[in-house]
């Protein structure tokens, strides 16, 4: 059953807007839509608690703009930022700045379904004490040395080719550690090895 709260989906594209309306819709969730990141920040303050899903890449406000915008006014709207394969890296900046997940294009039904039902609990269940980052920074112990250099590649959003000239070793061995990182930090995805690693306490790269 659907935990209480709207789902406000922020697209300037139309026809995603009404798709992901129509899918949460018929998951059983209250939506509403946004076609822009300015038009959702000038209706925030009166709008009831929900989470937001929006675009990273909007004309005029991107959704880490937004995002630092409701941040700065103290609106709590827990993010999920839909993002293209080459905007990574920025959607590693807004989980750094707090969101809670980001979904690569083109992302299945039940992905967006899965996502939005954690970020609804989280906003009826106020952060206690969690225990999440203690579990992470134990996965990451376990990680060598070289696998380390290669999270804190993909941490940057840099592809497994890049990764491999950065360290002077074959694109092929980067998919190996890669494949052993994602085991040993029991992540699904890369959205989840990301918050994985955040909540241990890892740092994106700067510049990168």
């Amino acid at each position: 059953m659907p935990a209480d709260g709207v789902i406000y989906v922020v697209d300037d594209d139309e026809a995603v807007r009404e798709s992901l309306a129509a899918l949460l819709a018929g998951g059983g969730y209250a939506v509403r839509t946004f076609a822009s990141g300015i038009e959702f920040l000038a209706a925030a303050a009166g709008l009831p608690p929900g989470v937001l899903i929006a675009d990273i890449r909007m004309p005029r406000m991107d959704g880490l703009e937004l995002q630092e915008r409701l941040s700065a006014q103290a609106l709590p709207f827990p993010l999920i930022v839909i993002t293209g394969h080459g905007d990574v890296p920025l959607a590693v900046r807004a989980m750094k700045a707090g969101a809670l997940d980001f979904l690569e294009k083109p992302f299945a039904a039940r992905t967006i379904l899965d996502s939005a039902a954690t970020a609804l609990a989280r906003l009826a269940e106020p952060r206690r004490h969690d225990p999440a980052g203690a579990a992470a920074a134990s996965r990451v112990a376990l990680l060598t040395a070289r696998e380390r250099e290669v999270l804190s590649g993909l941490l940057a959003g840099l592809p497994n080719k890049s990764i491999a000239y950065d360290l002077g070793i074959s694109p092929r061995t980067v998919e190996i550690h890669r494949a052993r990182i994602m085991e040993k930090m029991n992540a699904k995805s890369l959205s989840e090895l990301v918050r994985l690693s955040l909540a241990a306490g890892l740092q994106p790269p700067s510049g990168g």
